[in-house]
């Protein structure tokens, strides 16, 4: 490997880092920097997995602030993540790929869709429901989550935007509160499917490649916790919605 490719990889990883810990769709820019300098794309899908999930682990730890109290509520998630997240591995090693992506620009779509419009259904989701549908809600989170865990391991690429378009909706808590959820439901989807990777197809990950997305995306992590945290709930569901149409634009045109 040229050391152009190496620092290219590693800046890569650093803005996917940050990218995910802010939003997600980080793997939007990892996945296409590996397909440049010509590594195949299971490989490049399974070594960016692995890879990023270092910084997935530094930018939860900065939201750590966010998630005091929270407990109970990632004690119902993240076993669905974990889940999820093997679910999407095997799918990843066991089906053509070309049938699981064609609905990857429908649940981008729908997860911006989702955070526009989660602060007004939010608010009438509080007019008009009973006590009674907060057990429908915890339910039907789970069930998203689970699904975007699924979606998570076997791609990734704004997984972060569908998780806080469906809890946006689903839930009535901070967006910065919902953004520390997410950034733990994520990791714990890819920490899952890393060790799938691992212990099922080792020999199709490139470690080298891996190591030196992990070295960017820790940095990335930091950063994106630090300048995360300090958006606004408008300014941070923005950010949210132009990553989402980033992502459909770059999958719509640019495969």
């Amino acid at each position: 490997m040229s050391v152009l490719a190496a620092v290219s990889i590693v800046l890569a990883g650093m803005a996917a880092g940050t990218i995910n810990t802010i939003v997600g769709s980080g793997t939007l820019i990892t996945f296409p920097t590996l397909l440049l300098f010509g590594v195949p794309p299971v490989t490049a899908n399974m070594s960016n997995t692995v890879g990023l999930l270092f910084g997935g682990m530094t930018g939860a730890a900065g939201y750590r602030a966010e998630l005091t109290g929270a407990t109970a509520t990632l004690r119902r998630l993240v076993p669905m993540s974990v889940l999820g997240g093997a679910v999407g591995a095997l799918l990843l090693l066991v089906l053509d790929p070309a049938a699981f992506r064609a609905i990857v620009p429908v649940l981008i779509a729908l997860g911006v869709l989702l955070v526009v419009l989660g602060p007004r259904l939010s608010r009438a989701g509080v007019r008009h429901h009973s006590d009674t549908d907060v057990g429908w809600h915890r339910w039907a989170m789970m069930v998203g989550v689970f699904g975007a865990a699924i979606y998570g391991g076997y791609f990734g690429a704004a997984q972060g935007v569908i998780l806080m378009g469906i809890m946006g909706i689903l839930s009535s808590e901070p967006l910065q509160r919902l953004n520390g959820y997410k950034n733990v439901l994520a990791t714990a989807a890819n920490l899952v499917a890393a060790a799938v990777f691992v212990v099922v197809a080792r020999g199709q990950i490139d470690w080298l490649v891996a190591g030196l997305i992990a070295a960017g995306s820790i940095v990335g992590g930091v950063l994106g916790a630090t300048v995360g945290r300090r958006l606004s709930p408008s300014v941070l569901r923005a950010v949210i919605v132009v990553i989402g149409i980033i992502a459909l634009v770059k999958l719509l045109w640019f495969g």
